[in-house]
């Protein structure tokens, strides 16, 4: 299967844990949904494919910050002016200095009829040009990423984790980014680091939890 591979980096990362109601506080290392994010936000085009990430390497050592962040409590369509009443703190537990390198393919739609190669070419020039269709971000829109074509010259950081099931995607691939009004249906997976190293299973794989049992294992 083809390839694209980018590097990611930012001064703050956050990919915050489901169960974390109040307080943020982030997995050690990307979601498949945000490295998906990130690379949708460089190119896209929804009816014609889908990115699939396949492996996220941790190339900087992970380091944690704490502090408290000033929030609203309602979306910006319904209230477009705050009031204090609307304003909260929330401690949020973060990543600090972080840099990646997600490997990821295109899947095109069933109904694409065009040249695969062609999205493999588009997607690299607007990587290399340093193009996007809006500013990515590292799990919180105000942690801003940048990001380049990988030279795969670092290495990834010499640390494993088992983090145990972490959410793989808040969507299917079918709704991904095709309409607006979807309704979430949360994916999990057990994830591993292994010297650095994310393996990501595709969405159809028995190792992707969906439905029901992601639901069940989401609560516990």
């Amino acid at each position: 299967m083809k390839e694209i591979v980018i590097e990611a980096w930012g001064d703050f990362a956050c990919f915050t844990m489901p169960y974390a109601k109040v307080e943020r506080l982030t997995y050690p290392f990307p979601t498949p949904s945000a490295a998906r994010g990130i690379l949708s936000a460089i190119y896209s085009k929804p009816k014609e494919f889908r990115w699939q990430v396949n492996r996220i390497e941790v190339l900087n050592p992970i380091r944690y910050i704490s502090f408290k962040r000033n929030e609203v409590k309602c979306t910006v369509s319904t209230k477009p002016i705050f009031t204090e009443e609307e304003r909260t703190q929330r401690q949020t537990t973060a990543l600090q200095d972080v840099r990646y390198r997600i490997a990821a393919s295109i899947i095109p739609r069933p109904a694409f009829a065009g040249c695969e190669k062609q999205l493999y070419a588009q997607a690299l020039r607007r990587i290399r040009g340093g193009k996007c269709f809006f500013q990515p971000s590292l799990g919180l829109r105000e942690f801003t990423c940048y990001f380049e074509e990988s030279d795969g010259i670092r290495p990834p950081v010499q640390q494993s984790i088992d983090v145990g099931l972490m959410v793989y995607d808040l969507f299917t691939p079918e709704d991904i980014e095709v309409t607006k009004k979807t309704k979430i249906q949360m994916s999990l997976f057990h994830a591993v680091m292994e010297n650095g190293i994310i393996s990501i299973p595709p969405y159809d794989s028995p190792a992707v939890l969906k439905g029901d049992a992601a639901h069940a294992e989401s609560t516990v």
